[in-house]
């Protein structure tokens, strides 16, 4: 697509949702990881949301691009397929058994800055000014503010520095996905984001049988937190990260990782009875900032109808 964003207030009820629905993904993973093994989950993860989207593609004539894609395009699908699901999922579930959940934390964070720099040589509309360069900026100081200085320290393990690099691929991953995205010509969103899903899990599923061999045999707690994953923060969420990167961009939608830590932080405190860090609203009000300095054009638009 080679129109500007729009954003609207869908839009910005879109990006809540998706920030929240990822920030409560933690607890259910880790639920699901007590009886199941990372590459096993993530495939499965992956598989569930992929088997869900068919059957409802289906149901709707498998509908997908306007005009035959060309040869570059198709390619461009199956790379988005990789890049926002089989890599990043891979590259995280191998990098977080070397680095600190804070550091993955930032890291994750850290794709709306790499969204950016891409977006301004590649996307209309998205060209950088010195607001949005500053409102990034003071966004990624609320997460890291929000995680803490233990983010930053060194877990002593030997395959620590690839282990960060791994994270930081998988966020770079998700940005060039989303680039990817808007880019493509005009498409049905249920058809792309289940296709996106089947590549996902046609590369995923035989990754996780080479390095843990056979799927382990979960308990009903596990399988029922498994089809959670695959059915809300994958398959629904998928769908929906779609509608906002076609519509409102991937600058806009790269404000949800700002978002999915302090989600994370609040509904860990509302049900699992965590402590809420002393920084929160410090980190909270440099986030809202951050966000309103990116987005202020598109803020004062929605607020005057």
């Amino acid at each position: 697509m080679t129109d500007a964003p729009r954003i609207t207030s869908a839009s910005w009820l879109m990006i809540a949702t998706l920030g929240i629905t990822w920030g409560g993904t933690f607890m259910v993973t880790e639920v699901a990881l007590s009886g199941m093994p990372p590459f096993w989950l993530a495939a499965s993860r992956v598989g569930f949301a992929a088997i869900i989207m068919a059957g409802i593609w289906a149901a709707l004539g498998f509908k997908l691009f306007k005009s035959p894609p060309s040869r570059s395009e198709k390619r461009d699908v199956f790379l988005i397929g990789a890049l926002s699901s089989t890599l990043p999922f891979s590259l995280l579930c191998w990098g977080q058994q070397h680095v600190s959940s804070g550091f993955a934390g930032v890291t994750m964070a850290s794709v709306a800055l790499v969204v950016l720099p891409i977006a301004h040589f590649t996307i209309p509309g998205e060209q950088m000014t010195l607001r949005k360069t500053i409102g990034f900026g003071i966004g990624f100081i609320g997460v890291a503010v929000l995680i803490g200085g233990q983010a930053f320290e060194q877990t002593g393990t030997a395959m620590e520095i690839p282990g960060r690099l791994a994270c930081i691929g998988a966020a770079t991953c998700y940005a060039v996905g989303s680039i990817m995205l808007r880019r493509l010509p005009a498409a049905d969103p249920i058809g792309l984001s289940t296709v996106f899903l089947l590549v996902g899990a046609v590369l995923t599923v035989p990754l996780a049988w080479t390095i843990e061999g056979p799927p382990p045999l979960p308990a009903a707690e596990i399988l029922a937190a498994m089809v959670f994953l695959g059915v809300v923060p994958t398959a629904a969420a998928n769908f929906l990260r779609v509608l906002v990167v076609r519509s409102a961009g991937p600058v806009f939608m790269s404000l949800v990782n700002y978002q999915v830590p302090v989600w994370s932080v609040i509904l860990g405190a509302l049900i699992l009875d965590e402590p809420l860090p002393g920084a929160l609203l410090m980190a909270l009000a440099l986030i809202l900032l951050g966000v309103g300095l990116t987005q202020y054009d598109a803020l004062r638009r929605v607020l005057r109808r």
